[in-house]
């Protein structure tokens, strides 16, 4: 679905055309056309790839999408992909796409499978025609920070969440609730990771070294994407170490708990084996054993078995086993 078409030229709107006029307008010098589709369809696609000559892998990408995050380069034209993370109204995380074409004439944004809108992108720009002056190229620097800044949001949900998960780390009988909790967590993280890592790696072309035509102008901006990028990586790294020792101490509390209840049935059992062992005793009933004539022969022996396991019991809850 086409959500607008606006030209520009020397950083200032033209006006919203027609998708039938954009030939019209990308012929004349500095002047560019903006275009984005959300959900393309196969026509709209192949639309555009006529009117701004894209060539068919990059189209073919962006019409099967589920790509891997990546910047290509065909000729004169740069293809990016890049992952959008988002919430579910379950709190679920959902992974979006985000497909640019960008030429010296012309900016194609395609958005699949993400309610997240990019008009403030557009609006953002806009107010900045000294920077929009820059062309094409600035512009998908505005989307690529747009969608790099809004991973911020999400690490910072991830990362309240695993405080409080280790909140409960160390609460008695939450062991398992927290593993799930944790590898759930980790699993969230990974995606956002997914989403991060290979657009670092890729971003890295767009200002260091030879970077491409339409880029040129805009290395300084484009390496504070990158900067974002690497500090986003490194705290989803910290993260997942996190979960690691947070995992790691969780399975120590349940050995711990284990062995407290190891130790509490050990000590029972040694004090009923004292009392048995009194009681199998006393109930041999060999002809000459003297206490079976007693007068007060049981109370005596009863007496015995209650002194001997209340001491036991006394010595277990100083060790700390009762």
């Amino acid at each position: 679905m086409l959500i607008n078409c606006v030209a520009y030229q020397e950083g200032k709107k033209l006006a919203d055309i027609a998708v039938e006029d954009i030939s019209d307008y990308v012929g004349r010098p500095d002047c560019f056309v903006w275009v984005a589709l959300r959900d393309a369809t196969d026509a709209e696609l192949a639309t555009r790839q006529e009117e701004f000559g894209l060539h068919d892998l990059a189209v073919e990408d962006a019409r099967h999408g589920h790509q891997r995050p990546k910047v290509e380069e065909y000729d004169d034209t740069l293809f990016a992909v890049m992952h959008t993370v988002e919430f579910s109204a379950t709190d679920e995380l959902r992974v979006g796409e985000v497909n640019v074409f960008v030429g010296r004439n012309f900016v194609l944004s395609v958005r699949n499978r993400s309610t997240q809108n990019l008009l403030g992108v557009r609006q953002r720009a806009e107010q900045e025609p000294h920077l929009l002056r820059h062309g094409a190229g600035f512009v998908f620097y505005a989307l690529m920070d747009a969608v790099v800044d809004r991973y911020f949001p999400i690490i910072d949900a991830l990362e309240v969440e695993l405080e409080t998960i280790e909140e409960q780390i160390f609460v008695r009988g939450s062991a398992r609730a927290n593993i799930e909790r944790l590898y759930d967590l980790k699993r969230r993280i990974m995606m956002v990771k997914h989403a991060v890592t290979p657009l670092m790696e890729s971003g890295s072309k767009l200002w260091s070294g030879r970077v491409p035509g339409v880029c040129e102008g805009n290395r300084e901006y484009f390496r504070d994407v990158y900067d974002h990028l690497v500090r986003i990586n490194g705290t989803l790294d910290t993260l997942r170490d996190t979960i690691g020792t947070a995992i790691q101490v969780n399975l120590s509390m349940v050995t711990i708990e284990e062995t407290e209840t190891t130790k509490q049935l050990a000590a029972w059992a040694g004090i009923f084996a004292v009392a048995t062992a009194f009681a199998g005793i006393w109930g041999m009933n060999f002809e000459h054993m003297p206490e079976l004539t007693w007068r007060y022969g049981y109370p005596i022996a009863l007496g015995a078995i209650v002194l001997t396991c209340g001491f036991l019991y006394r010595r277990f809850k100083r060790l700390g086993w009762l």
